[in-house]
């Protein structure tokens, strides 16, 4: 039995309803692998016709997707209607967002699809609604934690054919970054990161470089001390376990062409330092994966763009690359 990608519905009223179907009917230019995706026929069948996408939908079990995908977008129903108009977030929509999460990472970790494919989500919807963990890695996270409780460790990796990076620490205010910046924390990101692309991407030694904190990454101490003080020991107890990691390296030189041919992956103490690069580099085409949980997660890296929701104009660019990735790493 040929197993399917679960791609999540996302908030109904952002772009993911719009970009899913698009995405179907670049299934063949694009190479995709089979996927499903998980919400309301009758939300997806509303939003075709409003866009003009001319999408058969097929609602049908995980287990007969691969089957129905190259004549329609096989859609495993929600056991809820979704009353969402594009570029409208309604709080009252977010137990079927969860609930489509919900299902696709059960089924993954059932056995029952390869990886799971989120469509953006507005945490502050989500908030709205008594939502209580900090973001949708978070979320995921929790969904994976086992019989006793503990959930893994995740860490978001962007990637494209140009670039992948991890930001070290991720939603909080630049002033919170020092504190933030423990040895410990470089370490147990970059092992995570070390592991999952030897098991996932199948890279033999991956070549990983961290980025300074401080401009010049310091200078030895002179321009601030935490490159010194926390990076540089980061570092050393990492050559020592055996990972290939070089840095702390300034910020600033890390990112030209030639720096980029020389490691796999940047690892950069804040969230733009990481993101900015890539977004400049691959703004449609990164992929968000969620590295250090037991199941594969891609996602789009943009967010839900209420702002042009009703105007049917997305780009599915982004989404079409993580299905490609997921589809990718899936594969014997």
């Amino acid at each position: 039995m040929t197993q399917s990608l679960a791609l999540t519905q996302g908030d109904p009223a952002g772009i993911g309803p719009e970009i899913a179907l698009k995405a179907w009917m670049a299934r063949e230019a694009a190479g995709l692998a089979p996927f499903f995706l998980i919400g309301d026929p009758d939300l997806l069948a509303r939003r075709a016709e409003r866009f003009g996408l001319p999408v058969p939908l097929q609602p049908c079990a995980p287990a007969e997707a691969a089957a129905v995908f190259a004549r329609a977008l096989p859609v495993v129903p929600l056991p809820m209607a979704t009353q969402a108009e594009p570029g409208r977030p309604d709080p009252a929509t977010a137990p079927a967002t969860l609930a489509s999460i919900e299902t696709a990472v059960g089924l993954v970790r059932a056995g029952r699809a390869e990886a799971v494919v989120t469509n953006p989500i507005a945490k502050h919807v989500l908030y709205a609604a008594g939502f209580r963990h900090p973001g949708h890695t978070e979320y995921l996270a929790s969904l994976a934690a086992d019989p006793d409780g503990a959930a893994p460790r995740p860490v978001m990796l962007l990637w494209s054919d140009l670039l992948a990076v991890v930001p070290v620490t991720i939603h909080v205010p630049l002033r919170a970054v020092p504190d933030l910046l423990t040895a410990d924390l470089v370490v147990e990101t970059a092992r995570i990161v070390d592991r999952d692309l030897r098991t996932r991407f199948r890279i033999a030694r991956p070549r990983l470089v961290l980025a300074g904190l401080n401009p010049h990454a310091g200078e030895a101490g002179s321009i601030g001390t935490e490159d010194r003080d926390v990076l540089e020991p980061a570092v050393a107890r990492l050559l020592r376990e055996g990972i290939d990691i070089r840095g702390p390296l300034s910020a600033d030189t890390l990112f030209h062409a030639r720096a980029r041919a020389g490691y796999d992956v940047a690892l950069a103490p804040t969230h733009d330092q990481a993101l900015i690069p890539i977004k400049t580099l691959a703004f449609d085409e990164g992929v968000n994966v969620t590295l250090g949980l037991p199941f594969l997660r891609t996602s789009p890296d943009h967010g839900t763009a209420f702002d042009i929701a009703a105007a049917g104009i997305a780009k599915a660019d982004s989404l079409i690359a993580a299905l490609r990735l997921a589809g990718r790493l899936t594969r014997p």
